[in-house]
């Protein structure tokens, strides 16, 4: 006979589970919103009073979702897109756990969720509605081309549409240049840009999206320019906030010396691991500066061909710190000649003395002293065959000669073939 009631039950529960929803409508649903993130786990909660001959449906619509009764999973009807994706806390239900687990979302999986259960001592239908929403960790990049510079807020995925503010000098909202890639559902992948030639001025951008209550913010700054004289050394400034970046908060620090169309990469630092790397044995970081979060960077014996831009980049989940410094190195002053040797810059032009040697350097590669007016092959560097000719007035914007000993005069190389014999 109890068997007989349980049945009745059962047969009861499956049309209406089954039916369209208004058959439930003298059924009280209490609605709940569950956000999750795009390709991360989330779980839509249902719970009922506990009770023998559990039956448990749910439905999104009417599709059908997942399927529980006589103790076990009933998945024939199930929607093909939800297969290995959800399953219940079987060893909950006994407990009136009746949630489901969903995995790699997508943002299809969007909808109202219907959790309705069925036990010997009564029945309960639940809503749940699921959004789902997408926020890669933005960068904001500096660019530069012959002509211009743009400062870069660019994310690869973000859904719902975020809202991007950007600012000057922290106050003054200014209009950007947007452009999206999106699918027919989404996400979207933006680059929001703004051009900043010739501009001395701080600037902000900020993308937020609100199902996620998630804020990213990017900040540029910009240094003053920095003279120094030849094999000095410098030190770069690089310090943030302390507000910027909370002491327990995860950031790298990464270091480029920025050149028109590319970035050289020349330090980095990881904070959760204190992981250092430096390119180049002329740059140094001091550990006491790191420990007290000044990342400023020593460049030592300063060459001509150091002059440039310099960007320092901290970078954290909420934020990223750019700030750059532009540094001229100037050649060191003429050393004073004695009244016998000295003349002007017009009697030193055409001087050819025997004993003294012009040094220069080709594409930043320094090659021995040669005697003025001679010849020099230099087949390692050049096309074969090809000879350097020392003067004191030829033209060459390839090559730089340093002569300190004639003063004023701008002496230069001579590219030219091997004269004849």
């Amino acid at each position: 006979m109890k068997a007989q009631a349980v049945l009745s039950f059962f047969f009861t529960l499956i049309p209406s589970l089954c039916g369209p929803q208004d058959s439930f409508s003298h059924v009280s649903m209490n609605e709940q919103i569950i956000t999750g993130r795009l390709g991360e786990d989330v779980i839509l909660p249902c719970s009922f009073e506990s009770g023998p001959n559990v039956v448990i449906h749910w439905k999104n619509q009417d599709t059908n979702v997942y399927s529980y009764y006589k103790d076990s999973d009933q998945l024939e009807k199930q929607d093909p897109r939800y297969a290995n994706r959800i399953s219940l806390f079987h060893g909950e239900i006994h407990n009136g756990n009746a949630s489901l687990s969903f995995r790699r979302l997508t943002l299809e999986d969007e909808g109202i969720y219907v959790c309705y259960v069925g036990t010997s001592l009564g029945k309960i239908t639940k809503k749940v509605v699921l959004k789902v929403g997408a926020f890669v960790t933005p960068v904001m990049k500096y660019e530069k081309n012959t002509t211009n510079s743009f400062l870069i807020c660019n994310v690869l995925s973000v859904f719902p549409y975020p809202i991007i503010t950007w600012k000057v000098d922290n106050n003054t909202s200014i209009s950007e240049n947007n452009g999206k890639e999106v699918g027919s559902l989404g996400p979207f992948r933006i680059n929001s840009r703004v051009n900043i030639t010739g501009s001395n001025s701080s600037y902000q951008c900020e993308i937020e999206n609100p199902l996620l209550k998630q804020t990213w913010t990017g900040r540029w700054t910009m240094k003053d320019v920095l003279h120094k004289m030849q094999s000095e050394n410098v030190l770069l400034s690089c310090k943030p906030e302390n507000s910027s970046f909370p002491p327990n908060q995860d950031f790298t620090v990464t270091w480029y010396r920025v050149e028109s169309g590319s970035s050289l990469l020349l330090a980095y630092f990881k904070n959760s691991s204190q992981e250092t790397l430096i390119s180049q044995p002329r740059l140094s970081w001091k550990e006491e500066l790191i420990n007290s979060r000044d990342f400023s960077l020593t460049v030592k014996d300063l060459r001509l061909s150091d002059s440039g831009e310099y960007l320092c980049d901290i970078s954290s989940n909420e934020s990223t710190l750019l700030t750059i410094q532009t540094l001229h190195v100037e050649r060191h002053p003429p050393t004073n000649q004695n009244s016998s040797s000295a003349g002007t810059a017009e009697e030193n032009v055409g001087r050819k003395p025997e004993s003294k040697t012009l040094a220069f350097v080709l594409h930043g590669l320094h090659f021995k002293p040669v005697p003025l007016g001679s010849a020099y092959r230099c087949d390692t560097c050049l096309p074969q065959n090809s000879l350097l000719r020392i003067s004191s007035r030829s033209i060459c914007a390839s090559l730089i000669i340093f002569s300190p000993w004639m003063p004023g005069c701008p002496t230069h190389v001579n590219l030219g073939p091997e004269p004849a014999h």
